[in-house]
């Protein structure tokens, strides 16, 4: 996944991307992150713009 895909997606659908990654193949943000060559940064943030957060201890984005 490139930064420029990342950038473009639609939030909700990068949302329900992430977070089946996290619960399915990866033990955290930052495993993921590194696997997919992917801005950790830039991923919370654009997630942050519908209102979900990384919830470490749930290794899932959620709402709040």
């Amino acid at each position: 996944m490139e930064l420029k895909q990342i950038e473009a997606m639609d939030p909700n659908l990068l949302y329900s991307l992430v977070n089946m990654k996290l619960r399915n193949d990866f033990g955290s943000l930052n495993r993921l992150c590194a696997a997919l060559v992917v801005d950790q940064e830039v991923l919370v943030q654009k997630l942050a713009t519908i209102g979900y957060h990384y919830d470490a201890k749930q290794n899932q984005f959620r709402a709040g």
